[in-house]
């Protein structure tokens, strides 16, 4: 193993520098360093497109990892959880399996990159507990998770958690004059407690969870009286609002007022933070300087996109370590190359790397990397239509139908023979690839032609398995107003105005086929991005019908969905525990890759379920990838046309409605 990633450069180095001039005794500078949502991404390399991408990958972020350790004395590296699941990288090896001392590649890449410790991501659940424990346990580095039980006790202190809540790591820091300093730090890790409800299937019955800020008021102080002098919380959990509705799944805001923690590293909203393009502006997050309140927190991006960077300035007195000082920042991996897009036709907008692939961490994977694009290459069918998702939030979806139509058929054959046979079968589904917070390539484009597994992938990018709910005509309603809570409120008066909520995840926007009905946008959302009803007047949803009916609220149907959503997850009316009618253990994948193969050629259509109604010629905007321009015909019958590209490299368009 290079020395790179070796002990050398991390904390408690022997880094010996000549003392300058106005140098300390005591005065400490700690860089704490963070990956967050690599999600599988050891590669930069889009296996989804087949194809090298600059943007993403553990082997470029360790280029950045090494230079930031370089320029410092004491330096201490974390990952904060997602990064077994999120490639077809990382479903191959699920999906194979791990033999005994088999290691799997994303935990060999990061022990070639040496991290300090980590903490789960609510991901690592996905492939079931047993995979998980298998897979960790090559890790050499402590992986911490203080909220997840395995038996809950009267308290947190008393449960019995899956893996050690916390740890003490003994490391020995330069001070300025070059002085040894030992220090004790505190190490503590958090996950959404939603995993429970998320992954069903997996963990009923073997492991239960407690909220992120109970655990941290009641661990932080046992980690202090333990000896800790300084604590760091890894927490994989987004960056709120601070309101109860918020603080269970996006604790960020809550858990920096917890007594005792003196850095947070933060994830699972796929965000980067510090920057000034944070989307939200709450009291006490300060998305310039890295601080909320005064706690200083880190975000790195996802998929290895970005280094998360805290520099604590401490001081070390009388056997007493103080924080004194923190700057906070990320380090991108890529720019967006500008001067490459100037010669470029529309559409071809580039990353321009800013770090080179790491021989070393590369190595201990290829052998994987290669086996999954030789996997994700075999042939399951044809199709005689394209399938993309470059209009999906406009416009019919002939991907979106694909998917529709496999998971109707599925539930439709599991349920025949039950008293639910006879009611209509519906099916939910939402586009997952839109561009957005993700970037303008972040988009799916299958060419019409010889369908292969990565293209089944591409349609469905989570290992989701089918439910079916039972639900009623006025829970069917609600279920769509909620979806259309993805637009925004329009109104005659301004032109151009956005057509979409930058805080709604498209993977929300749910669309039932088997329906018809209409948008209208002059209506305010009866939810809000959460779920919550916040109008409950409102209707948005108008002419709902299915077969040319109107459909009354009493009305019996079986909506076909995924277990995340079957789970609660999304607050959509109907969808909880008690209406679903089939529990199916297949992946949403497998059920696509078997109806492609049974077919043998398929032909999706972009079938009309919903549109916006008419509002007398207002416009909005919506971006797109400039690559939608090849599919330009999908919008016939849409007053659209294309205004140029924007800053990010998004193809924007105008809708007049």
């Amino acid at each position: 193993m290079p020395e790179a990633w070796g002990k050398m450069g991390k904390a408690g180095a022997d880094t010996r520098r000549s003392k300058a001039p106005g140098t300390r005794a005591g005065r400490v500078l700690l860089r704490i360093l963070e990956t967050t949502d690599l999600h599988a991404h050891i590669f930069a390399y889009d296996y989804f497109a087949d194809r090298p991408d600059d943007r993403v990958g553990l082997v470029r972020t360790a280029a950045l990892i090494a230079r930031a350790r370089a320029e410092v004395a004491n330096s201490l590296l974390f990952d904060n959880g997602d990064f077994l699941q999120g490639t077809p990288l990382g479903d191959y090896i699920a999906q194979r399996g791990l033999s005994e001392g088999q290691v799997h590649p994303m935990i060999a890449a990061m022990n070639a990159v040496g991290y300090d410790g980590a903490t789960l991501g609510n991901h690592e659940f996905n492939f079931g507990l047993d995979f998980l424990l298998r897979a960790i346990s090559h890790a050499e580095f402590p992986i911490v998770s203080a909220n997840v039980a395995l038996r809950l006790g009267a308290t947190p202190e008393q449960d019995q958690t899956l893996l050690p809540p916390s740890m003490i790591l003994h490391r020995t820091l330069r001070d300025e004059t070059g002085a040894p300093c030992p220090i004790r730090i505190g190490v503590i890790g958090f996950l959404p407690p939603q995993i429970i409800a998320w992954d069903r299937k997996h963990l009923a019955g073997q492991i239960d969870t407690r909220d992120i800020v109970e655990t941290a008021r009641a661990h932080v102080p046992k980690l202090r009286a333990e000896g800790a002098d300084i604590v760091i919380a890894l927490a994989h959990t987004g960056i709120g609002s601070g309101t109860a509705a918020t603080s269970g799944e996006h604790a960020v805001v809550p858990l920096a007022s917890v007594p005792g923690i003196d850095a947070i590293l933060a994830g699972h909203s796929h965000l980067t933070f510090p920057s000034p393009e944070f989307p939200h502006a709450w009291p006490g997050v300060d998305a310039n300087t890295g601080r909320i309140g005064q706690t200083p927190v880190v975000m790195a991006g996802l998929w290895g996109s970005d280094l998360g960077v805290i520099d604590l300035g401490l001081q070390h007195d009388a056997g007493v370590w103080q924080v004194v000082g923190a700057a906070t920042s990320t380090r991108k991996i890529y720019s967006r190359d500008s001067a490459a897009q100037s010669d470029q036709p529309l559409g071809s907008s580039r990353a321009a790397a800013k770090a080179t692939s790491v021989a070393a961490v590369m190595a201990v994977a290829e052998v994987d990397h290669q086996a999954t694009l030789n996997h994700i290459r075999r042939p399951v069918g044809r199709s005689t239509t394209p399938m993309h998702s470059y209009f999906s939030m406009v416009a019919p979806d002939a991907a979106l139908g694909f998917v529709a139509e496999a998971q109707r058929c599925h539930v439709a054959q599991a349920l025949s023979g039950t008293p639910e046979a006879a009611l209509p079968i519906l099916s939910a589904v939402a586009p997952f690839k839109c561009g957005g917070r993700s970037g303008p390539h972040y988009f799916t484009d299958i060419p019409a032609g010889d369908l292969v597994i990565r293209n089944i992938a591409d349609l469905y990018l989570f290992p989701n398995t089918i439910r079916a709910l039972k639900i009623s005509g006025q829970q069917l309603a609600d279920w769509l107003e909620r979806a259309a809570g993805i637009f925004s409120r329009l109104s005659p008066d301004h032109p151009d105005q956005p057509l979409l909520d930058p805080d709604f995840p498209s993977y929300n926007f749910d669309v039932i086929a088997g329906l018809t009905y209409d948008i209208n946008l002059t209506e305010p959302s009866k939810f809000d991005p959460m779920g919550r009803l916040t109008n409950p007047s409102a209707r948005r949803i108008r002419d709902l019908r299915m077969a040319g009916e109107a459909i009354p609220p009493e009305a019996e149907l079986i909506v076909a969905t995924n277990n995340f959503r079957a789970s609660g997850v999304g607050n959509f009316a109907g969808a909880e525990a008690r209406n679903i009618v089939l529990d199916g253990h297949e992946t949403i994948r497998d059920i696509l890759l078997r109806h492609a193969a049974d077919a043998g050629e398929i032909s999706p259509r972009r079938d009309p379920v919903w549109r916006f109604a008419p509002i007398g010629g207002v416009t909005a905007v919506f971006d797109t990838s400039p690559r939608a321009a090849s599919y330009q015909d999908d919008l016939a019958g849409l007053d659209t046309s294309l205004l140029g590209l924007t800053p990010e490299g998004f193809a924007r368009y105008r809708i007049r409605l």
